[in-house]
């Protein structure tokens, strides 16, 4: 298979046409082989407009999905980024090329230490692997971030989490139950203040545990 041919139709066959318009972004996206990222029998299928199921049962998103939400965190070459949900690493793999440095969870260690395996094969070395719950996490971690990804929805958006932005900081999220879900970008306008926007509405699977170890507490605006 032609994987450098298919990497070339998916930027411009399915991210593209999903407004997804930002040159350095694209540029990122047709430098990454995103077959490193999944498992052999899946190779074929690396490019295709679909969810790829993991070993842990949780899934990699469809590439147009996971582009349009980094497009969204606007992420500039200083920013330091926290990332919900390791998974295979290919998100992660995006933003660290964009970001100057990326803090990834993920509660399963077998996950994370694939994907830290794949990143290093790339020499993409600007990521801290943490193997935790990141929503229990975010209550004992005293840094804030300017950009934060989720890579699975979420019942609700935790308050914990967005209280980790910085003044200015960006926050997308596929929030809603499983019928009705919507990308949601949050921006921390003040200390107090916070904005959301409605980016798309999508159906996509559920993090794994995460969301519900906060009790569900909701970010109210």
């Amino acid at each position: 298979m032609d994987f450098e041919k298919a990497r070339f139709n998916m930027v411009e066959q399915q991210i593209r046409p999903w407004d997804v318009l930002d040159f350095k972004l694209l540029d990122v996206l047709q430098s990454i082989p995103r077959e490193l990222f999944v498992s052999e029998e899946q190779k074929p299928y690396a490019y295709a407009d679909m969810a790829l199921r993991m070993p842990n049962q949780s899934y990699m998103l469809e590439p147009k999905i996971v582009a349009r939400l980094i497009q969204s965190l606007n992420i500039q070459e200083n920013d330091k980024v926290l990332e919900v949900g390791t998974g295979a690493g290919y998100a992660t793999a995006i933003m660290a090329k964009l970001a100057k440095n990326v803090v990834t969870y993920d509660i399963d260690a077998q996950q994370s230490t694939r994907a830290a395996a794949t990143l290093k094969s790339l020499s993409i070395e600007n990521i801290d692997y943490q193997v935790a719950d990141a929503f229990q996490a975010a209550l004992k971690d005293e840094q804030t971030y300017q950009a934060i990804y989720i890579g699975a929805a979420v019942h609700i958006i935790p308050q914990e989490l967005c209280s980790k932005l910085s003044i200015g900081g960006r926050l997308v999220a596929i929030s809603g139950e499983d019928a009705v879900q919507r990308a949601q970008l949050i921006t921390r306008q003040s200390e107090t203040e916070f904005s959301r926007e409605t980016l798309f509405e999508t159906q996509v699977p559920m993090l794994i545990q995460g969301a519900k170890s906060l009790g569900r507490q909701a970010f109210f605006f």
